[in-house]
């Protein structure tokens, strides 16, 4: 394995969020053999993958706020996406079994929860009951 000298951390302008001072922490040894921290705008093709993996989450986004205005799907299935999130992970920040979550994103039975359990679910997202109910 080859340790990154900190005149070879990567500088890459980046080509997306360009509003945004993006930067991360890379370790590399400096001149007297010792690791440093050093701010990296990335690598071109790191940077280029993630270029394309937000464009493929925004585009499934798109897909799962269809399906909620279509009642394929309920208004949940929109904040996990969004959030990133899994049934199982979702079903552990609030307390239930990943079976249970995956019927809730069911239009009908989304409809018939409790405010308890909406109120977890809304807590999680970080979002009002109303706007989990009803996001757009």
């Amino acid at each position: 394995m080859e340790i990154m000298k900190e005149d070879k951390v990567p500088q890459d302008v980046r080509d997306f969020k360009s509003s945004e001072k993006v930067t991360k922490l890379i370790y590399a040894v400096d001149k007297d053999g010792h690791y440093a921290g050093h701010e990296s705008l990335g690598w071109a093709p790191e940077n280029e993958s993630t270029k394309i993996a937000w464009e493929e989450s925004a585009i499934k986004l798109k897909e799962i706020e269809e399906a909620v205005r279509q009642n394929k799907v309920s208004p949940l299935a929109y904040f996990m996406e969004k959030s990133m999130m899994t049934p199982g992970i979702l079903a552990r920040y609030v307390g239930k079994w990943a079976w249970q979550v995956k019927r809730h994103l069911k239009p009908k039975t989304f409809a018939k929860l409790s405010e308890n359990v909406l109120e977890k679910y809304s807590k999680v997202f970080n979002v009002t009951i109303e706007e989990l109910k009803t996001p757009f």
